[in-house]
């Protein structure tokens, strides 16, 4: 199995280009978050957000509640008509909320899900037109990007991986797995530095000293930057923010972060 997933992780880093196939820049744009970073849009719990400036425009979950989704969609000005996969971490309620009133406004898309997603779920994702694609080892979405492939076993996930002009960005949505173990198998996988980790790190129950340790892992792993959100904790995210300091990066519904998608520097913008 090691041998397997090694030899896939191989095949992805050379077969790919090291960045995103375009000139234009990487965008990623909160839709759905608990925490609200621009006036206008709802908070709530759960994620969702929308990537742009690959071969695929990507939507990575799809939030808890649909009204409340397409509230932001609308507050924002973004469009799904464009979107051509949906990319679902893990099958619970805050993740998979809004996907089958999207499958309503754009149902021939591909929806990416982790190979344990119960059948029925699938079934009812194919009638409403959707192609789904049941992930279980590291796959190429399109030109640069990734998923992890699934991990875990009690709550099976997985994780998004880009490749910008500063590194690697990893989009996590709970990180049941565990938050340092999904940085890691994204080195793994993309093979290069790690830029940017944000999304949910799934860290309430955590000490001071569990996150510390994570924190510690994470330099370690050579990740530049955080945007810890979702379900990691208020104090958890403090804890972030205190170590990272100008290196932390706030999320919240309505932030778009920016990425070069070459080697020149980021231009980084808010929604």
């Amino acid at each position: 199995m090691l041998f397997r997933f090694a030899l896939i992780a191989a095949i992805l880093v050379v077969a790919s280009p090291p960045f995103a196939s375009s000139e234009e820049p990487v965008v990623a744009t909160i839709l759905y978050d608990n925490y609200l970073y621009k006036e206008g849009t709802k908070p709530d719990w759960g994620f969702c957000c929308k990537i742009e400036g690959f071969d695929k425009t990507i939507l990575f979950d799809t939030g808890t509640k649909p009204d409340i989704l397409f509230h932001n969609i609308n507050m924002l000005g973004v469009s799904v008509e464009d979107i051509d996969a949906i990319v679902i971490s893990h099958n619970h309620a805050d993740h998979t909320g809004g996907l089958y009133v999207l499958l309503r406004r754009k149902p021939d898309v591909e929806v990416y899900l982790p190979a344990s997603f119960p059948d029925g779920f699938v079934r009812e994702l194919e009638k409403k037109g959707a192609t789904v694609i049941r992930v279980s080892e590291p796959v190429e979405i399109c030109s640069g990007v990734y998923s992890t492939g699934e991990m875990g076993t009690t709550i099976p996930e997985h994780s998004l991986l880009l490749r910008t002009g500063r590194g690697l960005v990893v989009v996590t949505g709970c990180s049941h797995p565990g938050i340092a173990e999904i940085a890691d198998r994204a080195r793994t996988v993309g093979g290069e530095e790690i830029d940017l980790v944000f999304g949910g790190f799934h860290l309430g129950n955590h000490s001071d000293e569990q996150v510390r340790a994570i924190i510690e892992r994470f330099r370690e792993l050579g990740v530049a930057r955080v945007g810890a959100c979702h379900c990691t904790g208020e104090k958890q995210i403090d804890l972030f923010r205190q170590a990272y300091g100008e290196s932390f990066v706030e999320i919240g519904t309505g932030r778009v972060l920016q990425f070069a998608s070459t080697g020149e520097e980021e231009a980084p913008r808010d929604g």
